[in-house]
């Protein structure tokens, strides 16, 4: 796993243009991907807070939040573009952020209410996808395109090997 700040130095192209696909209303826009207790995955609309350092998550008492408590994996994809059928997707592991500086600083420049029983979890990043299909995008179905997608693919190695980009074309 890696944090966002070690993904985005790993790739910085990559991660400005998830970056772009996440926050292209504006405020942070995405589905989150959690693990129900009995396997079945629960998607939720989320929305992620990106910042120099750290990919976060505020995440209100919710079935989505005692899925993080229980079993951390999650997976994060971008709101349909408007423009394109561009698409962003993420996956690693969320952590509940315990420095109380950083969730008094997010919670006072986010202005998330402490009346809300809210917590701060950290995603970390574990894979990172951009997906691009091009001016004609993914539909009409019955089209044939006039540039194949291409998808871009980043992964975090083990502990004892640094993060590397790894590119995909499809």
């Amino acid at each position: 796993m890696a944090s966002w700040s070690d993904f985005a130095a790993a790739d910085p192209t990559l991660a400005s243009g998830i970056q772009a696909l996440l926050q292209q209303y504006g405020p942070g826009m995405a589905y989150l991907a959690t693990i129900r207790r009995d396997g079945a995955p629960r998607l939720h609309p989320v929305s992620p807070v990106l910042t120099d350092q750290a990919l976060y998550c505020f995440i209100v008492a919710s079935p989505k939040r005692r899925d993080l408590e229980r079993d951390g994996r999650y997976a994060l994809h971008s709101f349909p573009a408007e423009e394109s059928d561009d698409e962003a997707y993420l996956t690693g592991r969320a952590t509940r952020v315990q420095d109380p500086v950083v969730i008094a600083t997010l919670a006072s420049t986010l202005r998330a209410s402490p009346d809300v029983d809210w917590h701060l979890y950290e995603l970390h990043v574990d894979s990172a996808t951009l997906r691009h299909h091009g001016p004609a995008g993914a539909i009409p179905l019955a089209a044939t395109p006039t540039a194949p997608p291409t998808s871009r693919t980043w992964r975090a190695q083990s502990r004892s090997r640094l993060s590397r980009p790894l590119a995909v074309a499809r």
